[in-house]
Parts: structure tokens; sequence; C-alpha cells
């Protein structure tokens, strides 16, 4: 089953404005992002979809494929759906224009994991490192079940055992195609959590286990010491 990799770069962030754009390394922030997704073995290519003229025309400076399209959406998997609805690939993989040192082993390993028999959704998962880090309303909890099933997420501690839920999905097409026709549910709202409207409507999500997760770019902090990593 051949993979595509769709980079959902919507402009606005409220926490870090034209995060998408920033450049204090010489490279925009979701250039770095598309670079590392290249590296990928089991994916076909790269796509940006933006709802921004600025991005677009930015990624196309750096020889990027990018897709205009609606600002309308809501999340980033609906963004990708509009392009994939239009693409003949099998595996969507949605991976976060703010992942700049995600490793394409990772991605790769999401990839597999999504190709295999009765999966809908694959996504990845870290050992948490610290209790503070597990009582971090900002890291999303996963408990896995037999097989490596999702049971359930959560911004709460509420089972032993939990995992660090890493935020890149790779979808069967029809499952994302199927996925973004449901409504919001109500844990799904309360949590403030996508992936559980998929565990709430019966979706099959496999979690594989990498020793660590990347670094995702949130705020101004978080960009400052990213630069200097890249500058080291």
């Amino acid at each position: 089953m051949k993979a595509i990799i769709i980079i959902p770069a919507r402009f606005g962030s409220t926490r870090l404005k034209r995060k998408m754009l920033l450049n204090k390394t010489g490279k925009y922030l979701v250039q770095h992002t598309y670079e590392q997704a290249l590296k990928s073995r089991e994916a076909e290519g790269v796509i940006i979809a933006t709802d921004s003229p600025l991005v677009y025309k930015a990624v196309k400076s750096f020889g990027g494929k990018a897709v205009m399209t609606s600002p309308k959406h809501s999340s980033g998997s609906e963004r990708i759906a509009e392009v994939a609805k239009k693409l003949n690939y099998p595996i969507i993989v949605n991976l976060q224009g703010d992942e700049p040192e995600i490793e394409p082993s990772a991605i790769d390993k999401s990839i597999k994991l999504a190709r295999l028999k009765n999966i809908d959704i694959a996504t990845l998962a870290t050992p948490f490192r610290n209790k503070k880090e597990l009582n971090d309303p900002s890291k999303v909890k996963v408990l896995i079940g037999k097989g490596g099933k999702a049971i359930n997420f959560s911004r709460k501690v509420f089972a032993k055992n939990l995992k660090r839920h890493i935020g890149i999905y790779a979808y069967k097409r029809a499952s994302l195609l199927r996925f973004i026709k449901l409504s919001p549910t109500v844990r799904e709202k309360e949590e403030r959590l996508e992936q559980l409207r998929a565990l709430e409507n019966g979706f099959n999500i496999k979690v594989g286990v990498i020793n660590k997760a990347p670094v995702g770019i949130d705020t101004p902090k978080d960009y400052e010491a990213f630069v200097g990593r890249i500058k080291k």
C-alpha cells in the first residue's frame, strides 16, 4: 500500500504568531518539517496543505509541494482529507507542521502499522519520562491494550501504564474519509482530542511505541530552544 504524507499548515496560531513562517534558522519552520518528512522511506511524497497564500508562496520558494485548501476547516484532518480525496493513495499520513525534529523512522513506523489488516489508524506513543510530564494536561495519555490497540486517550491520568501520545496519524484513506463525516463526540469536545471521535465510533487505532517524543513547537520558548539546537 503506497503512502503519502500531508502536512496541514494553518497560518493562524494563537500561542505563536506566524508559526509556520518563522525563519530564524534560515529556513521556515514548516520547511524543516517538510525536509524531515522527505527522508521517509515508506512514503511516496510530501504535500503541504494550507489555507494561507503566504504559506503557499513560502513553500513554493523552497521547492516544496503545496496545495491551497478551504479556510473553513476546523481541524488538520479535515484539511488533509480535502487533499486526500483527489489522490489515489491507500495510506494518508497527517504530520503536523510544527514537528521539525520528527524522526523519519517514526513516520515509517506509523505507515507500516497502518498497512496492517483491520487497522483504521496508526499513531505513536512513548514512555513518560517523569511524574511531572505524566501530570501535565498538555501531554496526552494513551492506554494501550492487547495487540497494541488504543483503549482510551485523555489529558488526565486515568490508569496505570499510560504512554505519552505523539500526534502523528497514518490513516487508511477510506477510514479518513469516513472519519471526517462523523460529528464530534461529547468526550472529544470536553478533552479537545479528535482521536476520541474515532475510538468512540469503533475505529481500530494501532499504537506503535518509540523511545522518545519529538519536540513540537507550540510557544515562543519552544521555538527559541529549537533555533538554539539548530545553530549548534
